[in-house]
């Protein structure tokens, strides 16, 4: 095996096109060579010293997030909380201090898993990411990249360089929770991400859901905003409870059936709102929910 330490993007990107495969914080990588899923690959380039992939920024009226920012920043980063707290969430609950210390947003989003945590906040805040690869740079909506599990539509000279995010509009709120039989080095059981946009009321405006390891991928909640427009934020969680559980597709596994996952994604989907709501209206709910609000493993 060969491995190239890249100091620019277009040594990354020089690698990508000859075949190498690249490596962050390795979370996904080298744990799924170790666990037998996947070889290491013949040839690496490892891209954690390139500056420009670890810099969150404002640019143009939104945010744009390198792909070698680590979990950790995510979760403490005072712009992504204040502004993005659902993604903070998320970023909080992924395995370990250690795992959050080196893992990155980009490996998370580009490993393709129906259970990542941070792929359902990042559909209802409406990212995109972009891939670069040897002159060109194209941008693409989450929906369409992930095509099922573990895979995505990147080609394999490309690299994912930035999650982009438009910025929220006033009262807006975002949440994520997941369902967990404990608090650390867990995978989702189902989980679900929520933004909504509240009028001077309370009531509802728009609104966005979407749910964790109940389907092939990660899945955004058909109708959902146009089911809670208007309605106050207690009367949106109950029908938003229900269409999550009828839109679920899940499998059953070791950690839960089709019908547990069917019925808690219904829960957390709710929940989910709830608190994105209660932070759209300003109550200051701390990162993440699950730990603030007591959802989940109690240790």
């Amino acid at each position: 095996m060969s491995l190239t330490i890249a100091n620019s993007l277009d040594e990354i990107l020089t690698s990508l096109a000859a075949g190498a495969r690249p490596i962050a914080g390795g979370t996904d990588l080298v744990v799924g060579a170790r666990q037998g899923k996947a070889p290491l690959p013949d040839s690496l380039v490892a891209i954690d010293r390139v500056t420009a992939l670890s810099k969150i920024e404002t640019v143009n009226g939104q945010v744009r997030i390198g792909a070698g920012v680590t979990h950790s920043r995510l979760m403490n980063d005072p712009m992504i909380v204040e502004r993005y707290p659902g993604l903070a969430d998320a970023a909080a609950l992924i395995g370990s201090p250690s795992t959050r210390n080196v893992g990155t947003i980009g490996g998370n989003v580009m490993n393709g898993s129906p259970a990542m945590d941070t792929g359902a906040p990042l559909v209802t805040l409406g990212a995109v990411v972009e891939l670069h690869s040897v002159g060109s740079t194209r941008q693409v909506a989450l929906s369409d990249l992930w095509t099922g599990p573990g895979r995505t539509s990147a080609n394999p000279d490309e690299l994912c360089v930035y999650i982009i995010i438009p910025h929220p509009p006033a009262r807006s709120g975002s949440a994520y929770v997941r369902l967990e039989y404990r608090r650390a080095m867990e995978i989702a059981v189902v989980g679900a991400g929520a933004s909504v946009v509240l009028a001077e009321d309370g009531s509802i405006v728009s609104g966005r859901v979407a749910m964790t390891s109940v389907a092939p991928t990660i899945v955004e909640l058909a109708n959902a905003s146009d089911a809670m427009v208007g309605l106050s934020p207690v009367e949106a969680a109950t029908v938003i409870g229900a269409m999550a559980s009828d839109q679920a597709v899940p499998i059953s596994d070791l950690r839960g059936s089709d019908r547990y996952r069917r019925h808690t994604i219904g829960v957390m989907a709710a929940r989910a709102l709830d608190a994105a709501a209660r932070r759209a209206g300003g109550e200051p709910i701390g990162v993440p929910v699950n730990r603030s609000l007591g959802i989940g493993a109690a240790r």
